[in-house]
């Protein structure tokens, strides 16, 4: 039956993605490039075998959900702490280096920024460059062992900053255009969505502390957990207008340094979410991609867009955490850490599309910045944070609970 199809494509997924990503351990590489890698090959761009369905996006986006509550879950407050202000910093240059490069790049290329109408279209170019998504980086940072340390947590809370702000200047320039969208309305919702956090998550993270004491590690607190963590995702982009990998990022945070909990809930997750959410998520990512529409004229523009989105967020980023004093070496893989953009671009192009900001045409150069960072990121993760010395480690790697499951159960699926 047509209807059944859905399991069909579920299978050819989760099949294809264990084996790309096996081959990409083989070659001494993050497995989660394998991963992209196979969701390219099985979408529109080359064979064609799937397309993106109602299921498949609904499974993808609990996919990284998941995988953005995990890293809240996995999240050293003290860390995070002492990286505060430097993911602030961090944030910010790399969402104003990435806005001027977009801007000048449309610019200079079409010269079409001279009416208002252009200067607008050149600066949302800028705001596409502006997102990041950061789950292809907490995977890869995850198999490194460098998630819960200061590189990786600055990494992380800086592309939560970094969604806000380009929520801010996205409101601002659909206003500009739209005049049933008030900024004033919408950085209202923004400050009122901080509040909730502060009151409803204390809250939250007392009442998981009472029931910790009351029944332990039982497999009702994981069901408690995840169901908070669907609903701040819910209120955050229904009810504030952030990004609901936020408020999932967000719920994590809450709970983890609740050590029992913790430690019993990242456990839990971590098996469904590799099981077949995650693989979905950047599965999906590659399915939905269809580069056939490109021409020359866009894909030397494509080109040039794609030196600049990855320079921007490098530099940026980089000076960023060089100004709050990391080494060179920890501000490089920070820069590095911001490169990939993924869902969180295409939602905003979406939006430019909506209201006459970017072309239809403009969208293949769009994707292949998605493409290209989303597959590049792992890679030059995975070369800059190289040890010299098993010394050197970051001992996150022992201690570190998600990820002693996560190999585990890897070990249990490759045998």
């Amino acid at each position: 039956m047509e209807s059944n199809n859905y399991l069909l494509s579920l299978a050819i997924i989760l099949i294809s993605t264990k084996l790309f990503s096996l081959a990409s351990r083989k070659v001494n590489m993050p497995q989660v490039l394998g991963t992209l890698i196979a969701g390219l090959i099985l979408g529109p761009s080359v064979l064609g075998m799937l397309t993106e369905s109602e299921f498949l996006i609904k499974i993808s986006e609990i996919g990284v959900i998941m995988l953005m509550f995990i890293a809240g879950l996995d999240t050293d407050l003290k860390q995070l702490k002492q990286t505060g202000g430097a993911s602030v910093v961090v944030a910010i240059l790399g969402v104003i280096l990435p806005l001027a490069g977009g801007f000048l790049s449309y610019h200079f290329f079409f010269h079409d920024a001279t009416d208002e109408i252009g200067m607008l279209k050149a600066l949302f170019i800028g705001v596409v460059l502006t997102a990041t998504s950061v789950s292809i980086t907490v995977e890869t940072l995850r198999e490194l062992g460098k998630l819960n340390g200061k590189v990786g947590t600055t990494i992380v809370s800086a592309a939560v900053i970094d969604d806000i702000l380009g929520i801010i200047i996205l409101t601002t320039i659909t206003s500009l255009t739209d005049n049933k969208v008030k900024l004033s309305v919408a950085l209202g919702k923004i400050a009122l969505f901080f509040v909730f956090l502060a009151v409803f998550g204390t809250a939250i993270h007392y009442l998981f502390r009472c029931l910790e004491k009351k029944y332990g590690q039982k497999r009702r607190i994981a069901v408690y957990a995840f169901a908070f963590c669907l609903f701040m995702a819910y209120a955050a982009t229904t009810w504030f207008g952030v990004a609901d990998i936020a408020g999932a990022y967000f719920a994590g945070l809450f709970l983890c340094n609740i050590a029992k909990t913790q430690k019993y809930v990242a456990k839990k997750l971590n098996v469904a979410s590799y099981l077949i959410f995650s693989p979905v998520f950047f599965a999906s990512i590659g399915i939905k991609t269809d580069l056939r529409g490109m021409n020359k004229e866009l894909l030397i523009f494509s080109s040039i867009l794609l030196v600049v989105a990855i320079a921007t967020k490098v530099i940026g980023c980089g000076l960023g955490a060089k100004i709050c004093k990391f080494s060179n070496k920890e501000s490089l893989n920070v820069g590095i850490g911001m490169v990939t953009r993924g869902e969180v671009v295409l939602v905003v192009a979406q939006q430019g599309a909506q209201i006459g900001l970017i072309s239809p045409t403009l969208f293949p150069a769009v994707i292949l910045i998605v493409i290209v960072t989303t597959l590049i990121t792992p890679v030059m993760l995975k070369f800059s944070m190289k040890d010299k010395d098993d010394n050197n480690k970051d001992d996150s790697v022992d201690k570190n609970p998600l990820l002693e499951t996560q190999s585990t159960f890897m070990e249990v699926e490759d045998s």
